[in-house]
């Protein structure tokens, strides 16, 4: 995939962006069982935003970019409680070892919303979440924990670098919800893409094709476990192995 057209030179940023994303898995026609489980993480984003009165750590896009290598450094850590509860060792966890990984960590959920949340995060409904999937259902189980219990349960998953790790990433994604409406809009999107070199804007294809990685069904909207999906992509946390990373 080009980033130019013409003459046009993107901003370096973006290049580099666009070096780091291109694998992720488009599903266009997203099933309805993604539905609970995003309208839930909408509501959420939504207390989240007005909780934090309009306030951000991240200014730019490229403020975002600058922690990539922290954020990677920061999710490591769970590679280990993934392969402890992989235990056919298969690289995937299936319904079964969902639910004892859950009530290890003592998540106190219902049954009926651990297969929620493995349905949200099965995105190649192979029936088994893979290592980045995890990641995500994870992040997506601790935004869901009433804030009594997060930080418990989140010593118990890593360490507080972890919860700050996830909390981080929720700040990046408020950072993007300019309407404060628990999703993310294209217009919004590309604007903040391009506010990053305003003297040298990328070109429109290569914005368009940004916020599509991650509006997998065309709706013009993301939602968060979209926005996690592709988050993470970009960052390179998918790769099971520096050495064998896929150039591009």
């Amino acid at each position: 995939m080009k980033d130019t057209v013409g003459s046009a030179q993107p901003c370096p940023v973006f290049k580099s962006l666009s070096n780091k994303v291109g694998s992720l898995l488009c599903f266009c026609n997203a099933p309805k069982k993604y539905r609970r489980m995003d309208s839930k993480l909408e509501t959420k984003m939504m207390e989240l935003k007005r909780s934090s009165s309009g306030q951000s750590k991240f200014r730019s896009i490229n403020s975002i970019i600058l922690k990539f290598p922290r954020f990677k450094e920061g999710l490591k850590e769970i590679k280990g409680v993934f392969e402890q509860f992989d235990e056919d060792s298969n690289g995937t966890i299936d319904r079964d070892e969902l639910k004892k990984c859950v009530k290890k960590l003592q998540f106190h959920v219902k049954e009926e919303e651990i297969d929620d949340l493995f349905d949200s995060c099965d995105v190649d409904e192979k029936e088994g979440i893979q290592f980045n999937e995890f990641i995500v259902l994870l992040c997506l189980l601790y935004l869901m924990m009433d804030s009594s219990s997060s930080s418990d349960n989140t010593s118990k998953i890593g360490s507080p670098e972890l919860e700050a790790t996830f909390n981080t990433i929720v700040e990046a994604f408020l950072f993007l919800d300019k309407g404060g409406d628990g999703k993310l809009h294209k217009k919004d999107v590309i604007k903040a893409l391009n506010d990053e070199c305003p003297s040298e804007k990328s070109p429109s294809h290569v914005t368009r094709t940004r916020f599509k990685e991650m509006d997998w069904d065309r709706s013009g909207n993301v939602s968060f476990r979209q926005f996690l999906f592709a988050f993470l992509d970009w960052v390179g946390i998918d790769t099971e192995d520096e050495t064998h990373t896929t150039k591009r």
